[in-house]
C-alpha cells in the first residue's frame, strides 16, 4: 500500500487540524496549482512556468527541480505530487525535439487525472520583457524642498535607491483575475470546449460575492483563431472621466503566449458528470410558483381572490366631484331601484 494511501491516525491536535483540512467538504476550498519542470525544460518553458506561478499567487506551488515523468504515459507521479501538496490543477512544461516549448494544463478528481490539454508554445513574452514606462520622457516634474538647512554647496551620499530597484507589482498577489474567451471554437469544438473550462477552472481564483470596481485590476484575454490560441494579458487602469464612472484603458503587462493545440486525454462523459455533481445540502430548494429566466431575474405567480372594486378608495380631486344636477339623478336612480326590488 502507497504510504499516501493509508489511514493515518492523527497523534497531536496539529495533525488532527491538517487531516481535517484535506477531508472533503460541501464548499471546497480555492483550487491550488501546482507548476511542474520537466526532466528537458528549455528556458522558455522554466520562464512561463515563473509567470504562470505570479499570476496564480498565493494559490500555487512553484517546483524548482526537475522531475522525469510523463503525463500521457504514466500518471502516477502526477496523482503522488497532487496528493502531497493538495493540488488538484497542474501544469507541466517540457522540451524535446519531438514536441518543442511543450505544456500539458490538466485537472485532478479525487486525486486521479481527469483531464489534460497539451499545447505548443510558439511564441512567448514574459513578464519582465514589457517595461512599463515609470518616468515619462519630456514630462515637467514638480519640485518640493522641506526644511531650513537647503544653504548648503556640497553633499555626500549616503543611500541610493535607483528607478529598477523599485519594482511596482504587475499583477498583485491574490487578485481575481477578469477572463475573457473570444472565438467561436471555444463553443462549437469539444477540445477547444474543455480548453475553456479547464483554463476558467486554473484562473479563476477565490469565489467571492461582491467586488468593488478598484479590484478589477487586470484582464486575462484568451482568442482561438485559425487553429491557434493567442493569450494576452492586461492590467486596467482606471482613468479620470468627465463622470462618476472612470475612463478604462488597458495596458498589457505580460505574459503574452501563441499556444497551438497538440494531445488531448478528456475524461468520458460519466466520470465528468460526477466531477460536475453538486452536493444535495448545497442543492436549492424548489419553491412553489418561482421562475428564472436565463439573466437570473425571478419570476412570481400569486394567486389572489376576486376583489369589489366598487369599494375601492380612489384619491378623490376637486376637479372631479360631482355636481348637484348629478347626484341627484344618481339617488333618484338608487331610488328606483329599491322600489322595483320591493
Amino acid at each position: 500500500m502507497d504510504a499516501l494511501d493509508r489511514v493515518v491516525k492523527p497523534k497531536t491536535k496539529r495533525a488532527k487540524r491538517f487531516l481535517e483540512k484535506r477531508e472533503p467538504k460541501l464548499s471546497e476550498n480555492i483550487k491550488n496549482a501546482m507548476l511542474i519542470k520537466g526532466g528537458n525544460a528549455s528556458s522558455t518553458v522554466t520562464q512561463v512556468l515563473r509567470d504562470v506561478y505570479a499570476l496564480k499567487k498565493p494559490y500555487g506551488v512553484l517546483y524548482k527541480k526537475k522531475n522525469i515523468t510523463r503525463p500521457f504515459e504514466d500518471q502516477t507521479s502526477l496523482e503522488f505530487f497532487s496528493k502531497k501538496s493538495d493540488c488538484s490543477l497542474f501544469m507541466f512544461g517540457s522540451h524535446n525535439k519531438k514536441r518543442p516549448n511543450n505544456l500539458v494544463i490538466g485537472r485532478m478528481y479525487d486525486y486521479h487525472v481527469l483531464d489534460m490539454i497539451e499545447v505548443g508554445i510558439e511564441k512567448f513574452v514574459s513578464l519582465k520583457d514589457i517595461k512599463n514606462s515609470k518616468c515619462p520622457e519630456g514630462t515637467k516634474p514638480m519640485l518640493i524642498f522641506a526644511g531650513d538647512d537647503f544653504d548648503v554647496t556640497e553633499v555626500g551620499i549616503e543611500k541610493f535607491v535607483s528607478l529598477k530597484d523599485i519594482k511596482n507589482s504587475k499583477c498583485p498577489e491574490g487578485t481575481k483575475p477578469m477572463l475573457i474567451f473570444a472565438g467561436d471554437d471555444f463553443d462549437v469544438t469539444e477540445d477547444y470546449r474543455r480548453l475553456k473550462s479547464l483554463l476558467i477552472d486554473f484562473f479563476r481564483g477565490p469565489t467571492v460575492s461582491n467586488v468593488r470596481l478598484a479590484g478589477l485590476e487586470y484582464v486575462l484575454h484568451f482568442t482561438a483563431l485559425n487553429g491557434k490560441i493567442y493569450f494576452r494579458s492586461y492590467k486596467l487602469l482606471l482613468k479620470k472621466s468627465g463622470c462618476r464612472t472612470p475612463r478604462i484603458e488597458l495596458e498589457e503587462m505580460g505574459p503574452s503566449l501563441d499556444l497551438v493545440l497538440r494531445r488531448t486525454h478528456l475524461a468520458s462523459d460519466d466520470l465528468y458528470k460526477l466531477s460536475m455533481k453538486m452536493p444535495k445540502a448545497l442543492k436549492p430548494k424548489k419553491k412553489k410558483n418561482v421562475s428564472h429566466d436565463t439573466f437570473g431575474t425571478t419570476y412570481g405567480r400569486i394567486h389572489m381572490q376576486k376583489q369589489d372594486l366598487s369599494k375601492l378608495q380612489t384619491r378623490k380631486m376637486k376637479g372631479l366631484k360631482k355636481r348637484p344636477a348629478e347626484r341627484k339623478a344618481e339617488d333618484q336612480e338608487k331610488k328606483s331601484k329599491r322600489i322595483k326590488k320591493d
